[in-house]
């Protein structure tokens, strides 16, 4: 299972992310080890910052549906996927595993 680092999501869909994902690693901050994926909310965070602080991870950002500027913003910043939060919630197990398989 992969280690998650949580960048800006609140503590109410945290909880749902970890019912929608179990198995997983859920941090939001620093390890020793690098994470497998990062999941940001596009409306609280800054981007570029996140695609500048995990190069050389995959990168999903969500927001919602009316959040066209965030969204525009995820794919400016190079993330591997940009999706709406419903979509997040219908699909995360699918999402994460395309983003952290081998």
């Amino acid at each position: 299972m992969a280690t998650i680092l949580l960048v800006g999501v609140d503590l109410f869909f945290r909880g749902k992310l970890e019912g929608l994902l179990p198995g997983h690693q859920f941090v939001t901050k620093d390890s020793a080890q690098p994470p497998d994926l990062v999941v940001c909310d596009l409306a609280r965070i800054d981007p570029l910052d996140v695609a500048d602080n995990w190069p050389d991870v995959p990168i999903l950002g969500y927001t919602n549906h009316t959040d066209t500027s965030g969204l525009r913003a995820g794919h400016i910043a190079g993330f591997d996927q940009v999706v709406v939060k419903s979509a997040l919630v219908e699909r995360a197990p699918e999402l994460v595993a395309q983003l952290t398989e081998a």
